[in-house]
């Protein structure tokens, strides 16, 4: 009995971009092209000011409000928590951790609506009582910077390691395994993170259109935000199973697949699946 993405497909890829920068306009500008979904990592505390203008030869240029309520609105990508000033956790009291995760929270979903309820690690930081905290503040997920080289489904959403950054010599040789893999025991998920700014560093924007090339146009792969995949995977989670594994009811509020014997079925919020 194996999880499948919406439309019984077997594989997901996600993007997952921080900090909020000027050059996250050409990224999203590429990724629409493509058809790619990405999730974008603000610090609402952090934003430039109105009219600001960033010294020449500064890379990492962040922007002002107004800039991102225009760029990442619209709801195409999702927009998460990267906490309020991009403090690092593990080194501040958790009343301090609290007011990090919370009021970054409470800023995106007045200007970006919906419940926000993903996250990066600032510096990819964490620790237990992190974890613990943030599980109290209402994040369901939150990416660390730990490449896992892997396309396993996380077993723990708060100590989420992606595949790989962009930067990592081994992108290429991970795209064309994941795109050859099948599905198998599981479903497969390839996440892909970094900073926009680091393509104008290092002068490599071709890196990211490669790899969108080579990925995108798939009908065997879910293009999904972050929040989706870890949303639908916890409610697959919650599936009931008769103790002979043959009858299957979803108290979810979602359609949710699966693959038996070689065969994928769905099962629609409500009702319960003879196999």
């Amino acid at each position: 009995m194996m999880m499948r993405f919406p439309g019984g497909l077997g594989k997901a890829l996600t993007l997952s971009y921080d900090d909020g920068v000027e050059q996250d306009e050409r990224l999203i500008a590429l990724l629409d092209r493509y058809g790619i979904r990405c999730t974008f990592n603000l610090n609402s505390g952090c934003y430039a000011p109105e009219g600001h203008a960033w010294p020449q030869g500064q890379i990492h240029r962040r922007l002002p409000r107004s800039r991102v309520l225009s760029l990442y609105g619209g709801g195409r990508h999702e927009v998460a928590v990267h906490c309020l000033t991009h403090a690092s956790l593990p080194e501040i009291p958790t009343d301090q951790v609290v007011q990090e995760v919370m009021r970054d929270r409470e800023n995106l979903e007045r200007d970006f609506g919906g419940v926000i309820r993903g996250m990066a690690y600032p510096f990819g930081t964490y620790s237990d009582e992190v974890v613990d905290t943030l599980r109290r503040c209402g994040i369901l997920y939150a990416r660390t910077v730990n490449s896992s080289h892997q396309f396993s489904m996380p077993l723990d959403w708060l100590r989420l390691f992606p595949t790989c950054h962009h930067n990592d010599p081994m992108l290429m040789e991970l795209a064309d395994r994941f795109l050859k893999e099948s599905a198998g025991f599981g479903s497969r998920m390839f996440y892909l993170w970094g900073h926009a700014y680091e393509f104008e560093a290092n002068d490599n924007w071709q890196v990211i259109e490669a790899f969108c090339q080579k990925m995108s146009g798939r009908d065997d792969i879910w293009y999904a935000t972050n929040i989706e995949i870890c949303t639908y995977a916890l409610a697959f989670r919650q599936l009931a199973f008769s103790a002979d594994g043959r009858r299957i009811y979803n108290p979810t509020d979602r359609t949710l697949w699966l693959e038996h014997e070689g065969r994928v079925h769905s099962v629609a919020s409500g009702e319960t699946l003879q196999l």
